[in-house]
């Protein structure tokens, strides 16, 4: 069953015309005229009619609640057409509008005619409904698979090393100075241990006062400056706390 709408007092005859090109028969579709004193509410129940065909004299009288309720007579996966006059003096073609309002209601497949004197728009209630889902078929990941066969060409790994490759690493030699947990210098010392254990005996400070000095007014390592009388640091350059002193290499040379 149809249903032809319209704001005209009568159905025009190109309407009855139009209504035959598309395959409706006007005996057995519901005509109301002058809809726009209904108010934009239908008596019928939801999803009735299998088609909705609208003639407006003015695309004004197309109103939202107007597409909303066309939208629930009909039903899922019917067509609705509406066709409206052409203004001669208006710019703005009317279909874009009609388009975007059943767009935006959620009709699906809207097209338009432009014609000389009038605009058709087609489209079709979308066959779910609001909020529905369903789920979503999950393309299996396949990998390709590879065929070796005793024709393939393989490289050994092992035929890509070298004899030098293979060979054991040799560590360097340690000298006398590192054996030993007090690593003192040895009588022919060549490492330089020997002139730093000069050096800690000229000042009279302990190993451990070199390795780990520490501070007990926390000035020690700012230099002579800010060292006390009765400093053991003092003559050496500044240092940071916890970290090793170094000396200068002219540390033992005479100033004069």
């Amino acid at each position: 069953m149809a249903l032809v709408l319209t704001d005209e007092v009568s159905l025009p005859l190109r309407v009855i015309r139009d209504l035959k090109s598309e395959g409706l028969n006007e005996e057995e579709a519901v005509v109301i005229t002058q809809c726009g004193s209904l108010g934009g509410k239908l008596s019928f129940g939801d999803a009735f009619f299998g088609t909705v065909f609208v003639l407006l004299s003015k695309i004004d009288n197309l109103t939202d609640q107007w597409v909303s309720e066309i939208s629930r007579v009909l039903k899922p996966g019917a067509q609705v057409l509406l066709q409206t006059l052409l203004v001669p003096d208006n710019q703005a073609k009317p279909s874009s509008q009609i388009e975007r309002k059943l767009l935006i209601s959620g009709f699906v497949d809207v097209q338009s005619t432009d014609g000389s004197q009038s605009v058709l728009v087609k489209g079709k209630k979308a066959s779910w409904s609001t909020g529905s889902s369903f789920p979503l078929k999950k393309t299996a990941k396949v990998l390709p698979k590879i065929q070796l066969s005793d024709e393939s060409d393989l490289i050994d790994e092992d035929s890509l090393l070298s004899e030098e490759d293979l060979k054991k690493p040799e560590l360097p030699l340690v000298g006398d100075c590192e054996v030993g947990s007090t690593r003192k210098a040895c009588k022919n010392c060549t490492c330089g241990r020997a002139e730093a254990e000069q050096k800690v005996e000229k000042l009279q400070l302990t190993a451990e006062q070199i390795s780990n000095p520490q501070s007990a007014c926390g000035n020690c390592g700012l230099g002579d400056a800010f060292r006390c009388g009765g400093c053991p640091y003092k003559g050496l350059p500044p240092f940071k706390l916890g970290e090793k002193v170094s000396f200068g290499g002219d540390f033992l040379a005479a100033d004069i």
